[in-house]
């Protein structure tokens, strides 16, 4: 099962978990929509994270369409995100400190004519 989970990366997980979180409601047409994947791809991604646990899922009871469903995060998923957004953090500040030590060097090439 945490197999099914491995094959999210930390970016999906994160912004699965955030969308879900500020969006229970959310459609799965919809959250594929917002994250570019296929709607296929986003059932298997909430599926995963049921699986192991990180979400509940349960029928409106007042909704006439019966296939609506919300996606609550449990108290494991809302500490998985936590260390999820720290990662991702993490990562997108290596990348950004990377990107800004390309830039200067092609600002640099520019300035000395070193095209």
């Amino acid at each position: 099962m945490v197999e099914r989970l491995d094959m999210l990366t930390d970016e999906y997980r994160y912004k699965i978990l955030k969308l879900l979180e500020s969006n229970p409601e959310i459609s799965q047409r919809e959250l594929a929509r917002i994250l570019g994947i296929s709607l296929g791809r986003a059932n298997y991604c909430l599926n995963a994270l049921v699986e192991v646990g990180l979400l509940k899922v349960s029928n409106f009871r007042t909704s006439k369409n019966k296939l609506a469903y919300m996606y609550v995060l449990t108290p494991s998923g809302i500490e998985e995100k936590a260390k999820i957004t720290l990662r991702f953090l993490a990562y997108k500040l290596q990348e950004y400190e990377m990107l800004k030590k390309e830039i200067s060097t092609l600002k640099s090439e520019v300035v000395h004519g070193n095209l």
